[in-house]
């Protein structure tokens, strides 16, 4: 009895440790999975095989390394991936995880403070995103110089991380203050390029940051210490002439007399126009409201175009060339008229909030004083309510993208073609940056942005700006607190996102990607960048870059390309030129004539003659 009794009792505890671990294995299943669906876009594919249908086993994941035993993720890495999305809470429940890299992708909104849970997190990267948002601390309040990084635990942040060794939030867009447990013990270069409260001359300017940044600010300090000695003063001080006083007199009437006109003005403003007043927080007295004004002068010049119009134009809606979460892109001919491709927001009526409104408007307004033969031309927008109707059409250039040209298009695009469509897109970046006011830049710059006419000259589109629409309403949205009556006008709301930096990296990517053919991020091949680096200074190696495809090519515009890519993707911000010095650089050095291309090779003329 007594051996049968204990072969029952490790029975049932294998069987407990089988289920716990089991258990345990699912939920970091789960977390994952959680992930996985806060990612809108996955360009490179790289969860095609997250899912437990397919592979049952989480380690064998891609990006994912697993501990010796099988049982916990130890290690996630889908860096350079061009991923979309958020980062879930849910990472936080990878308890065991040590690594952590989502470097080089496209993901926005606020780093979780779960993953302030980890507390065998070794190394974290999430630099070169879009993350905003301040870095999660715990509470400070707990924090002492005898416990070194330790916060209480139902305050979660990253001065929990006692093992965190390194860390890069470089190139984001985070806000506040640096945690005092990351600042002491992080180099100055984890934090560059971001909008922080920070004593560096590397972070982002208070334009790319946008309204809501605010500028490095200094420490109070020090002041209380005179204080004793300023009192006491002040009953020494001798009295003041009579013609001082009478000119602080003067001086406060003045003053006073500006502060009302200015009052006056601003309830004129507020009063004047027809607006939304809107209930923000109840309360017992129903006084708590906030005034929205829709601003109807600022769309007065752009076209207004019905839904009906578009509906015919675009075949019921039915020819589909692009989609994301937030839109759909249509292709439509108007009767008559040019091609078009319309942009539908994704949005419910009921979802729908008079913040997004101002924005929808205020995009509207931007996009329509864009007005270069390289850029994307606005054509009107449609805002009708039955049915529930944003759109904003554009004209279409018909040559579809250079994305397609270059990775599934038929034939190849000569060296000449390349270097005029180079020279467009500088030149189009060139008039955004430096020849609006204020500058415009595309929100995600990239081949796909860009659309060819039948000549093959390039037009920056910028499709994606809803993304950033919806983050800045809800930014503002979520600004208001407990505050009583406000009158907010447009020009009141966070200006439109600025990322110069970005786009001139995004640039020399480009740049790379004519010349060699190669799609900027594969999933089976390294990125394009880091492909490309041991060519770029090499004179030997240069011709390694040209697309196998093109026959003829000049080493002087290669060259010249190559210089152009190496100022553009720079790992220090301040060695990074503006589009007006780059463009110029290409324009003087790179000759696009037709007998460049014929000169290049001998073999070219026998063509053309072969060809006459």
């Amino acid at each position: 009895m007594g051996y049968f009794a204990s072969v029952q009792i490790f029975c049932l505890i294998s069987a407990v440790l089988i289920v716990t671990s089991d258990s345990f294995a699912l939920n970091e299943a789960s977390a994952l999975k959680s992930f996985k669906d806060q990612i809108s876009e996955d360009p490179t594919r790289v969860f095609s095989n997250w899912d437990l249908q397919v592979e049952k086993n989480p380690c064998n994941w891609s990006g994912i390394a697993c501990s010796p035993d099988g049982g916990h993720v130890i290690k996630l890495d889908i860096s350079r991936a061009s991923l979309k999305g958020f980062l879930a809470p849910s990472l936080g429940q990878l308890s065991f995880l040590q690594e952590l890299n989502f470097e080089s992708n496209g993901l926005t909104g606020k780093l979780p403070p779960e993953l302030g849970n980890l507390r065998y997190l070794r190394e974290l990267r999430v630099d070169r995103n879009k993350l905003q948002g301040s870095i999660p601390d715990g509470d400070n309040s707990k924090y002492t110089s005898n416990m070194h990084r330790r916060y209480a635990p139902n305050a979660p942040g990253f001065c929990h991380l006692t093992e965190l060794k390194v860390a890069d939030f470089s190139y984001n867009f985070f806000v506040g203050k640096i945690p005092k447990c990351l600042e002491d013990h992080l180099p100055k270069s984890s934090f560059q390029g971001n909008c922080l409260q920070y004593n560096d001359p590397k972070q982002r300017t208070a334009a790319q940051c946008g309204a809501g940044a605010s500028p490095a600010q200094s420490h109070p300090g020090g002041s209380s210490k005179h204080a004793p000695v300023e009192h006491a003063s002040k009953h020494q001080r001798a009295p003041k002439p009579a013609w001082l006083l009478t000119l602080e007199i003067i001086t406060g009437i003045t003053t006073g007399s500006l502060f009302i006109v200015a009052v006056i003005t601003s309830l004129r403003r507020c009063n004047g126009k027809s607006s939304i007043i809107i209930p923000w927080k109840k309360s017992s007295s129903g006084k708590d409201h906030v005034t929205l004004h829709i601003d109807t002068e600022m769309l007065k010049d752009v076209p207004s175009i019905s839904r009906q119009e578009l509906e015919v134009a675009c075949e019921d809606f039915s020819n589909i060339i692009g989609s994301s979460p937030d839109s759909i892109v249509y292709k439509g001919t108007m009767k008559g008229g040019p091609e078009i491709a319309v942009i539908s927001i994704c949005i419910k009526e009921e979802n729908w909030t008079d913040y997004l409104e101002l924005y929808f408007q205020r995009e509207v307004a931007d996009l329509a004083r864009l007005n270069h033969e390289n850029v994307g031309k606005l054509l009107g927008y449609c805002k009708e309510s039955s049915p529930f109707t944003r759109m904003l059409v554009f004209e279409y250039a018909s040559n579809g993208t250079l994305y397609e040209h270059l990775h599934y298009g038929e034939g190849c695009l000569s060296w000449t073609r390349r270097m005029n469509i180079i020279l467009g897109m500088a030149r189009g970046l060139k008039y955004l940056h430096s020849e609006l006011q204020p500058p415009f830049t595309i929100s995600e710059l990239n081949s796909g942005a860009v659309y060819l006419t039948d000549d093959f000259s390039p037009k920056l589109v910028d499709f994606e700006s809803w993304k950033t629409i919806l983050s800045r309403s809800e930014k503002n949205s979520g600004s208001i607190g407990n505050q009583v009556t406000q009158c907010i006008l447009p020009s009141s709301l966070e200006p439109r996102h600025l990322d110069i930096e970005s786009n001139i990296y995004a640039f020399g990517v480009l740049l790379l990607e004519v010349v060699s053919g190669r799609p900027p991020y594969c999933k089976d091949k390294e990125c394009l960048v880091d492909w490309a680096k041991e060519y770029l200074e090499s004179p030997d190696g240069m011709s390694c870059l040209v697309d196998p495809e093109v026959k003829h090519f000049a080493d002087e515009d290669l060259r010249t390309i190559c210089e152009v890519v190496n100022l553009c993707i720079h790992p220090q911000p301040a060695k990074l030129i503006c589009m007006q010095d780059l463009c110029s650089m290409l324009e003087t050095r790179i000759d696009t004539s037709f007998s460049v291309e014929l000169k290049a090779s001998s073999l070219a003329w026998a063509e053309l003659a072969l060809s006459s």
